[in-house]
C-alpha cells in the first residue's frame, strides 16, 4: 500500500489510479470492513487523528478532485466520510520534509520508466508540494516508511 504524501497532481495516470484504489483499501481497513492490511504502517498517521475515517475521506477527496481535473471518473460516492460530512474541519496531518524527499525520489524513478514525459515535466521541481491533507514539518523519513 502506498498512500502518497505528495500532491496528487504529480502522479501519472497509473499512479493516481493506484492511489485511489489503495486509499479505498485504507478506508476499508479503518472502517473495520476488512481483515487484511490492519497493521499496515502507513495507517498509523490516519489513526493518530481525532477521526481517522474523516482523515482518509479528505485524502480520497483530494485524489478524486485531481482525477476530475483530468476528466477521469472516480466515484466519490465510495468515500465513507467525505469532507462535507465531517462535523468539524479535518486537521492537517504532519509529514516530514525527509519523507517527502524519499517519496519524490521513489516517484520520479517510477515516472522515468513508465511516464518519461511527466518525469521530464517535473525535472525542475525544487520544492515538492504535499497532498493537501498534509503539512510539512522538518525531519527525517517517517518511521513507517520502508527502508
Amino acid at each position: 500500500m502506498r498512500l502518497w504524501s505528495l500532491a496528487p497532481d504529480y502522479l501519472d495516470r497509473q499512479g493516481l489510479t493506484a492511489c485511489w484504489r489503495e486509499a479505498l483499501l485504507a478506508q476499508a481497513v479503518l472502517a473495520g470492513r476488512t481483515k487484511g492490511y490492519r497493521n499496515h504502517p502507513q495507517l498509523a498517521r490516519f489513526r493518530a487523528t481525532p477521526d481517522p475515517l474523516a482523515a482518509v475521506g479528505a485524502y480520497l477527496d483530494a485524489v478524486a478532485a485531481e482525477a476530475s481535473a483530468r476528466s477521469y471518473s472516480f466515484d466519490r460516492g465510495r468515500i465513507l466520510a467525505a469532507p462535507d460530512d465531517a462535523a468539524a474541519p479535518v486537521p492537517r496531518i504532519p509529514v516530514t520534509d525527509g519523507q517527502l524527499a524519499v517519496e519524490w525520489e521513489h516517484l520520479t524513478a517510477k515516472l522515468r520508466v513508465r511516464s518519461p514525459e511527466l518525469a521530464e515535466a517535473h525535472a525542475d521541481v525544487r520544492e515538492v508540494r504535499p497532498h493537501p491533507l498534509f503539512t510539512v514539518v522538518p525531519g527525517p523519513r517517517e518511521d513507517w516508511e520502508r527502508a
